[in-house]
């Protein structure tokens, strides 16, 4: 009976022991199978992936500094950073959307953070390089022009020559003084420079027309590089000071602590890991306990406790040989991610040097001074001054009477300067996807330059009409199509992009002053000869004097206040190398006029 007992006893004993341990083994399984799911090897891509953008964004502002200076003399420096990032851009993307946890929502709000800024900056250096653009052409042309007018007043047959040397002397040092200020760029030059082009222009008056025109040329040049060396170096300053490299480090930073996190779970595992491994060898020890009691089954629980124990011996060897290869791995890559995060910081630190120092406090300045709210200021000291009698104050002293008054003007002001930064802000969300499309349509032709390609005529009128979408709507102009059917064509695609935009531009500019009417510009497309197409953009401004038909497209003619001479003059030229022209019709003022466009229809090569 007692036997029975006892070997019920035991069965009893066991039970419990058994399902312990099926739930350490679970457990265990469990552990190791989260240590196998952190891998630090998507987190250094990641990593690396951010440094390879923060290294694209600041060589995208060396470009444009070179640019500025001159050291670049196209803009494809500055195309290629564009499409690389947009490249990344797409995998920073696809890591926002991968990523899990409690980090994942403000990661996205990041990489959003930088998609903006990204945005943004390509707006400024779409903006720097139309401005540089026109600021490098007048610096190439200055000699030219003051060439010019040398020759004429050297052919001068007067017999007073005095004024003839006066001019000369005086375009003598209005180039100078304009090729230093390029270099140098201050107010006071820009003073000097403005001052002496008044006494050019006075000494031109009364001399032969040519030589007045010539001068005109040459003072309207100058005029434009004083103007647009402020725009670009302006430009230049906002494109450094924008936030891309900080949004970087934002997202790397949440990428970071991420990291952190998740090592520190895995850390913790393995020593649960390790805390349960050894509840279960207590187990089997207990285990082995009490076999080694059971004389009769002594040489099997040896027997097995051995088979355990060389398993077990086995498997730690095999696993710590494990974790030292993947400790020097990681070592490795360590190694290795610290060299490019020193690369990425030298980068940077050059970045910041070359940066002027005096954009951040310049700014700052501007916006304390612009802002009412500093009378808060003085009238806080004057009732500090009267706080003792501060009721008396206020009614009986003149300026105490007037403080109520003068806290409702201010008051409003303060409204009206928080509505107005209201609705920059808005038109600037508003004006975001329009960027977006001009942008993308744009960097489809960001390729090389003369290269002829087998395109749709009418698709390029359109791509033209889309990149000049936020123009027309602003001065509310009506486009009306008329296309018809017409063969493929070889053409220089961006050639003829650029001279369609010209003329659609320069037709809005015609319309701007006619108020009495609806403003239409009509594009026609149609086929003429046998081998040639034209298109025709027409419009029903301010017309074209016939004096000015004959000179529309000569270099540096404008008629404009603001206009430089150049853009139908580089159109005509870009549409005699395609082997076309470009012509202007105009019944005289205040009667439109129609810009014909002609291709030759080429056979592909």
């Amino acid at each position: 009976m007692k036997k029975a007992m006892l070997i019920l006893a035991k069965r009893q004993t066991w039970l419990p022991m058994t399902t312990l341990g099926v739930l350490l083994v679970s457990a265990l399984l469990f552990l190791y199978n989260k240590t196998q799911d952190y891998d630090p090897s998507a987190y250094f891509e990641n990593v690396a992936l951010l440094r390879q953008i923060k290294q694209l964004d600041a060589r995208w502002e060396l470009d444009a500094m070179k640019s500025k200076i001159g050291i670049n003399k196209t803009y494809d420096p500055l195309a290629n950073p564009l499409l690389d990032l947009s490249n990344l851009q797409l995998q920073l993307d696809v890591l926002g959307s991968s990523q899990k946890g409690e980090h994942a929502h403000t990661l996205e709000n990041a990489i959003n953070a930088f998609e903006t800024a990204l945005q943004k900056k390509a707006n400024l250096i779409e903006h720097f390089k139309s401005h540089n653009a026109v600021l490098r052409n007048s610096l190439t042309f200055l000699p030219t022009a003051a060439e010019e007018v040398k020759n004429l007043l050297s052919q001068g047959k007067r017999q007073d020559q005095s004024p003839l040397k006066n001019l000369a002397a005086g375009v003598n040092k209005v180039l100078l003084a304009s090729l230093e200020y390029d270099q140098a760029p201050s107010a006071d030059k820009a003073l000097e420079i403005t001052s002496q082009l008044g006494r050019l222009v006075t000494q031109a008056k009364g001399l032969p027309v040519d030589i007045s025109e010539a001068v005109g040329i040459l003072v309207a040049h100058v005029r434009t590089v004083l103007r647009e060396q402020n725009v670009v170096s302006g430009l230049l300053n906002s494109i450094a000071t924008a936030p891309t490299a900080a949004r970087i480090d934002d997202i790397n930073n949440i990428l970071n602590s991420e990291q952190r996190r998740t090592s520190e779970q895995a850390q913790q595992y393995r020593q649960y890991l390790l805390l349960f491994a050894a509840a279960l060898i207590a187990l089997l020890l207990y285990a082995a306990v009490r076999l080694i009691r059971s004389h009769a089954v002594i040489n099997q629980v040896n027997t097995q406790l051995q088979h355990a124990n060389d398993h077990l011996e086995q498997r730690v060897k095999q696993r710590t040989h494990e974790l030292r290869e993947v400790q020097a791995e990681l070592v490795t890559t360590a190694r290795q991610a610290g060299m490019a995060e020193i690369a990425t910081n030298v980068l940077h630190n050059v970045g910041n040097v070359l940066n002027s120092v005096n954009v951040s406090a310049g700014l700052v300045q501007s916006q304390m001074h612009a802002s009412k709210a500093m009378g808060l200021t003085k009238v806080a000291q004057l009732m500090n001054e009267h706080a003792d009698d501060l009721g008396n104050f206020l009614t009986t002293d003149e300026r105490g009477r007037m403080l109520p008054g003068y806290l409702s003007k201010l008051a409003k002001v303060v409204e009206e300067e928080q509505q107005s930064s209201i609705n920059e802000l808005e038109q600037l969300i508003k004006g975001i996807d329009h960027i977006k499309d001009i942008v993308a349509t744009q960097q489809t032709y960001a390729g090389a330059s003369s290269v002829f390609e087998q395109s749709k005529i009418d698709d390029l009128i359109e791509d033209a009409i889309r990149m000049s979408t936020d123009s027309l709507l602003h001065h509310q102009v009506t486009v009306v199509k008329e296309f018809s059917d017409v063969p493929l064509l070889m053409l220089d695609k961006h050639r003829v992009l650029q001279i369609l935009i010209n003329l659609i531009r320069n037709a809005m500019h015609a319309m701007k002053d006619m108020s009495d009417q609806q403003s239409r510009i009509a594009l026609r497309l149609h086929r003429v000869q046998e081998h040639a197409v034209q298109i025709q953009v027409a419009d029903n401004g301010e017309g074209i004097p016939p004096e000015n038909l004959a000179r529309i497209f000569a270099h540096g003619f404008t008629t404009r206040k603001d206009g430089h001479g150049f853009g139908l003059h580089s159109c005509v030229l870009a549409a005699q190398e395609m082997g076309g022209s470009l012509t202007a019709h105009s019944e005289g003022a205040g009667k439109g006029a129609t810009f014909t466009l002609e291709l030759p229809i080429k056979e592909k090569a």
